[in-house]
């Protein structure tokens, strides 16, 4: 056996080295796509309504609080959805500007709406705000669900 049978030569490495490094450039993109496709559908099911009746909703309602109230908490987060769901991007709710529920859209909209018509005269509180900012701008946008003094 010669050396170059055990060893290759550096730019043989380096070939390998490149063609490695190009398979995960290539995987990295295809996930990237993939993710992005994800979120567009994602945008896609939350901007339209959620096409239960007020009925269901109250029924729902009542089991996320029946949970919540036996885990013994006062609070509970109902949703989370992408800052596309708000015309401003979230920027009226991370200033907590008067008015924020009006940058709302599809089913965020909807909730706000539900909350306003069957859950704030009976003294639950709704609070909406920026969960993360990636790259230093306003990412996911948190519904929290409240009851307690």
């Amino acid at each position: 056996m010669t050396t170059s049978d055990l060893l290759p030569s550096a730019k043989d490495l380096q070939k390998r080295l490149a063609l490695a490094e190009a398979r995960k450039s290539a995987e990295e993109a295809s996930r990237a796509a993939a993710a992005e496709l994800e979120k567009k559908a994602l945008l896609e099911q939350l901007s339209k309504p959620i096409g239960i009746s007020d009925g269901e909703h109250l029924r729902r309602a009542a089991a996320v609080i029946e949970r919540a109230v036996a885990s013994g908490l006062t609070e509970v987060l109902v949703t989370r959805f992408p800052h596309e769901l708000c015309t401003d991007r979230g920027r009226a709710i991370n200033q907590a500007e008067p008015g924020w529920e009006k940058t709302l859209t599809g089913q965020a909209k909807e909730l706000y709406a539900f909350w306003d018509k069957n859950l704030r005269p009976r003294g639950y509180r709704l609070r909406l705000q920026v969960l993360d900012f990636p790259g230093g701008m306003p990412g996911d946008i948190g519904a929290t669900l409240s009851w307690g003094a």
